[in-house]
């Protein structure tokens, strides 16, 4: 069944061509086809395109779907092209002409649009509380180990002193400044296309407004022709923002491979987190970080793809655009299983305490020493020069101590403002507002 077909059937090559893996990635979209529906059909009641009997009907039906698609036990018949054929096929089955009225004053393209909009919405959702619950890991994880030393590099070269409390800290942060790139892309997924058709509107009287309402929007995209032109590109701002996650991460995962090498041996873990070597007995393989690097180095390629499957495309619709679902779906699920294994790892990580304490990290303190110096009452430029002359001489003496005291250095992690920012950036997306929403939608 096709929404658009007449008398002819398409070729069975262009069919199976341009309907692509739509069939498999629509389930997803399932249930946000449903809740569109849902609020499509109050609004064509309430301007007099269906009667309150062809509503009560069409509510109880369109609900029941919902519950097969929650419970898992739906599927899209052989020869259905898409989940809104499939709603539609199934409503017209069970209801007769009642059930081809549900699309009236709207397209696929709004259609789709919205079940975009919805998924994008709820898999945000989601990975905001993942993400958070892996800063909460990442803060826990701070003060545990705050006064516990680590080196600090410039160029890869051994720097100044920092800790593993300042470690994880930094990388707590970073998720701070990522969730606010988040809920930038979270405004502009949260306006509602539903009404403008096949993007040029629609002659029926209908209420836009009532259905942004119905489904837990902060307001509309006004302008028709610009409900379709943001396809795309509110997948690429979403992308951006993924990216942004990923590559704290990647970079988190590149630390840990490196400290855990034998040549730093900074950190370690229980071997069942670790793996082996066919011929090397003695090997324990980052794999866990080297894969979150490797996923989150492709996802931060995923705006740039994005980028240009739409790049130079006319406004209105154009087919290219449902290729996107192919590279945005599967991309949630990817990053939410980083952050969880991640978080699995980080969770039973092993420091070593007693780092700094070995001869060849002493330069480390070299900036302390002059620090001392200047504090006696000496220019800084002779404290540095007489420091660095005793180190050329092999005269260096230091004390493996820090003595930092301002916000955010070793000894003031300010942790707690970052879980202030935290707090206020979570606060901004305002979930609760959509889920009343879509609670009084399926009541």
């Amino acid at each position: 069944m096709k929404l658009w077909q007449k008398a002819k059937a398409s070729l069975k090559e262009v069919e199976k061509f341009t309907v692509g893996n739509d069939r498999e990635l629509d389930i997803y979209l399932a249930p946000f086809d449903v809740l569109g529906s849902l609020a499509h059909t109050k609004m064509l009641e309430s301007v007099g395109l269906l009667s309150k009997d062809e509503l009560v009907v069409l509510e109880i039906a369109l609900k029941e779907i919902y519950q097969q698609i929650s419970k898992g036990n739906f599927v899209l018949n052989d020869g259905v092209e898409d989940i809104h054929s499939q709603v539609e096929l199934m409503l017209t089955e069970k209801l007769g002409d009642t059930g081809k009225k549900i699309h009236s004053a709207r397209s696929r393209n709004d259609q789709v649009l919205v079940d975009l909009k919805l998924f994008l919405r709820s898999e945000i959702e989601k990975l905001v509380q993942d993400t958070k619950e892996f800063f909460d890991l990442l803060i826990l994880q701070s003060e545990k180990y705050k006064d516990d030393l680590l080196p600090g590099y410039t160029h890869l070269q051994l720097a100044m002193p920092s800790s593993f409390g300042l470690w994880f800290g930094a990388y707590a942060e970073s998720l701070v400044d990522d969730l606010v790139t988040l809920q930038a892309a979270y405004q502009i997924v949260n306006k509602n296309p539903l009404g403008s058709a096949a993007g040029y509107g629609s002659s029926f009287p209908i209420n836009r407004k009532m259905t942004t309402t119905l489904l837990g929007f902060d307001d509309l995209n006004y302008n028709v022709v610009y409900a379709q032109m943001g396809r795309g590109k509110t997948e690429r701002i979403v992308a951006s923002a993924l990216a942004n996650i990923a590559a704290t991460l990647s970079k988190l995962s590149m630390d840990a491979c490196l400290y855990l090498n034998q040549n730093f041996a900074f950190i370690s873990f229980p071997d069942e987190l670790t793996t082996g070597s066919s011929i090397m007995p003695h090997k324990k393989n980052p794999d866990v970080f080297e894969l979150i690097r490797s996923h989150c180095n492709r996802l931060q390629a995923l705006p740039n793809e994005i980028m240009l499957m739409t790049t130079n495309l006319p406004s209105g619709y154009q087919r290219d655009l449902q290729l996107l679902k192919e590279h945005i779906i599967p991309a949630f699920k990817t990053l939410q299983a980083c952050l969880q294994m991640a978080g699995l790892m980080l969770s039973n990580i092993q420091v070593n305490k007693e780092l700094l304490k070995d001869e060849k990290y002493k330069y480390l303190f070299s900036v302390e020493e002059v620090n001392k110096l200047v504090l006696q009452g000496m220019a800084f430029r002779d404290a540095y020069k007489k420091v660095g002359l005793d180190i050329e001489a092999g005269n260096f003496k230091y004390s493996p101590t820090t003595a930092h005291t301002h916000e955010g250095s070793i000894g003031n992690l300010c942790n707690d403002q970052l879980q202030r920012m935290m707090g206020n950036i979570i606060q901004k997306y305002n979930f609760e507002k959509v889920n009343t929403a879509i609670q009084e939608l399926l009541k």
